[in-house]
């Protein structure tokens, strides 16, 4: 199916990085000017992958030129949509970048929907607005969570945080040791937790190691900043109780990547002090800002991160299908 009659939708596969570059290139733009966000790390990530012709999707193609993709990652039974961009409007194809978008989603929820291998998809299009390919989703039988980009200025922090923590409880920087302990602690935070619905790798301590894994060693929200991540251990077991991870997705900005605690040491503080921790490493490192992303329902959280002094800058949507919950 074309998306215009002078318009292709073909198989991202046969396309080398470097033919897409120019839509990378406007892609990261956009990406900076709505998340302060480095768009280039990961845009040379997937050039890696569209040079070994390894990254399943879709490509938009209009006089010999990529004007758009489509991508998802395969993890065992369930495929994850990593991202969808078009450049913006075609006026000689008569086609949208709106259009564009949805044509290529289309095209990849249908390949998915129709896998009988594939039994879950997930989407987080972390830059585009909510409700803009909403119905494309739910066309596809996909139920939506509405997530909020958070930012908070850094300003002022010459201070350490107090940390005032129980007797058996300390606080100590992230070690190259600690995925383990911080995967057994994230699928027990995340038990019966909103964003557990979204990402299916919190239900599971092997899914939180591969969680962890692409935070922490394959730069999957920019690049992983140990000083600015802590964990609080119990001195007794040696478990973790509460942990906050951190990157750097720009020179300007830092971005929470993780801060959970165990059920049974919320509301004591536990967390408004791993992020007050994180902001003041961030500024010490030169960052003049800091943000998060959280679940819409998650209220309790979202009610933290506003005293604290966040503000929503962004809102988009989280995008999940089932095959066994499909009629």
């Amino acid at each position: 199916m074309a998306a215009s009659t002078s318009s292709e939708i073909l198989d991202l596969r046969h396309f080398a990085g470097g033919m897409l570059r120019p839509v990378l290139e406007a892609e990261g733009a956009l990406w900076n000017q709505r998340l302060h966000w480095d768009y280039r790390a990961s845009a040379r990530l997937l050039m890696q992958y569209l040079d070994n012709h390894m990254l399943p999707g879709y490509a938009a193609v209009a006089n010999d030129l990529v004007t758009g993709y489509v991508f998802c990652i395969y993890e065992e039974t369930k495929a994850v949509i990593g991202d969808v961009f078009a450049m913006a409007d075609q006026p000689a194809n008569g086609t949208s970048t709106h259009e564009l978008e949805e044509t290529l989603l289309r095209h990849l929820l249908e390949l998915l929907v129709n896998s009988p291998q594939v039994e879950r998809i997930e989407s987080q299009l972390l830059v585009h607005p909510s409700g803009l390919h909403a119905a494309v989703f739910r066309e596809a039988g996909c139920k939506l969570y509405r997530r909020l980009f958070m930012m908070h200025p850094l300003k002022d922090l010459w201070t350490p945080p107090q940390v005032d923590l129980p007797s058996e409880l300390e606080l100590r920087p992230w070690r190259d040791e600690d995925l383990a302990p911080a995967a057994r602690l994230i699928s027990e935070a995340y038990r019966n937790h909103p964003d557990s619905l979204i990402n299916d790798q919190y239900r599971s301590v092997h899914g939180s190691m591969r969680f962890l894994n692409n935070i922490v060693r394959y730069a999957g929200c920019g690049t992983f900043s140990a000083p600015t991540s802590h964990v609080v251990v119990h001195r007794t077991n040696r478990e973790f109780v509460g942990l906050i991870l951190g990157s750097r997705v720009s020179a300007e900005s830092g971005h929470i990547t993780q801060v959970c605690v165990h059920p049974h040491f919320r509301r004591h503080g536990m967390a408004r002090m791993l992020l007050a921790k994180a902001a003041f490493h961030f500024m010490r490192q030169g960052a003049t800002e800091i943000s998060l992303t959280v679940t819409e329902a998650n209220e309790s959280a979202v009610d933290l991160y506003l005293a604290e002094g966040y503000t929503c800058k962004h809102r988009f949507d989280a995008a999940v299908w089932q095959r066994d919950q499909v009629a």
